[in-house]
């Protein structure tokens, strides 16, 4: 699964101010930008205590979006999700009455009865006899066939999530004033993030967006990952063309710094791009435990060609981590390649925002 997270600060680093109001910092191009995003993803996340305090509605208004969301086979909405150990949430709020998409509510199974049943009636609720944790969330998105996101607030729910290490992208709006309020709410409560002095950020970009300053920073994701990926994607071009396979190029990296190339169909018209790269490394006697491996698309788990997957073969040769940019569409297989990987204890890094630009050599297919 790939998260987003997103906020707008003041100068300051405020998310809020002290009075009654709702404090608006974005823009009206940052608010465009953000919708877009949102509407990218299958699901959108806030904490309970945002749809108590802004009673948010999280819908796709903008008709463009929509008909770009039922043009790819998905609701106008994305699905809308809400953790909430308590269950006491008022079923009248717009979270539940408004949008096409379903709504999940993520409680802990020693809930109010009675505000479960509520519930029940305007969303479908996922009870949980274990700490809800932001690794347990994403597990239960997963197996709800969610693969990306977007988690948009409160401040408790931003804290858990970055100190769990559980984002991919953060994208922070920054408004040009200030709150100068001490007390106000911040981005985030204090906490212990991975990611400190020591740990910086990868920043991918930094744009002015109407008056705002945007920037989107990579959590789990390096500039060396970046280049060896736009490598990866490159090779993409080299594949012959097929309208039964897909284009994919692939790059390992061994844990002594050599480097193999591959990509779909290179020497074998059955031959995959991971499998290309994988057979150079046998061929020069290189043991690949422990090595990266850059694909341009998610590892293949199912295929007729062959009855070994891509995969399998990255699992049976030990490598520590997978990269790649796009997850396989339906096209021709159900792949779970990120499944597969992260349950064989392989780190997997997803550079969702290269998406797009991994598929560019697969247009024909889709």
């Amino acid at each position: 699964m790939i998260v987003w997270a997103s906020t707008a600060v003041s100068l300051d680093g405020y998310i809020d101010d002290n009075t009654p109001q709702r404090l608006v910092l974005s823009s009206a191009e940052d608010w465009e930008q953000v919708r877009a995003l949102r509407a990218a993803c299958d699901a959108v996340l806030v904490g309970a205590e945002t749809i108590r305090k802004d009673n948010p509605a999280l819908v796709t208004r903008s008709a463009t979006l929509r008909e770009q969301r039922l043009a790819q086979g998905r609701p106008a909405d994305p699905i809308k999700v809400t953790v909430s150990a308590s269950g006491h949430l008022d079923p009248n709020a717009r979270f539940f009455t408004e949008g096409s998409g379903e709504k999940i509510v993520i409680v802990k199974a020693d809930a109010d009865p009675q505000q479960l049943a509520a519930l029940r009636q305007v969303a479908t609720v996922i009870t949980s006899s274990q700490p809800i944790t932001p690794e347990s969330i994403k597990q239960t998105l997963t197996a709800q066939g969610i693969r990306s996101l977007f988690l948009e607030g409160g401040t408790s729910m931003l804290t858990q999530f970055l100190e769990a290490n559980a984002v991919d992208f953060l994208r922070l709006a920054i408004a040009p004033f200030f709150v100068g309020e001490a007390t106000a709410p911040r981005f985030v409560h204090s906490g212990h993030f991975p990611h400190d002095k020591a740990h910086r950020m990868h920043l991918i970009r930094t744009e002015a967006v109407g008056d705002m300053a945007v920037s989107v920073y990579a959590l789990h994701a390096s500039a060396e990952d970046y280049r060896r990926m736009h490598e990866a994607i490159a090779l993409t071009r080299q594949c012959p063309r097929s309208t039964s396979a897909y284009a994919v190029g692939a790059i390992i990296v061994t844990q002594d710094g050599k480097v193999f190339t591959g990509y779909s169909r290179e020497t074998s018209p059955i031959n995959h791009a991971e499998e290309e790269a994988i057979l150079k490394a046998e061929h020069a006697g290189c043991s690949l435990e422990g090595a990266t491996i850059y694909s341009s698309m998610e590892p293949c788990t199912t295929r007729s060609s062959k009855p070994t997957s891509c995969s399998e073969l990255i699992i049976r040769h030990r490598m520590r981590r997978v990269v790649f940019a796009a997850y396989e569409p339906p096209t021709f297989v159900t792949c779970h390649g990120e499944e597969m990987l992260r349950n064989a204890g392989i780190d997997v890094t997803i550079l969702s925002d290269l998406s797009q630009e991994a598929l560019t050599a697969n247009r024909h297919l889709q």
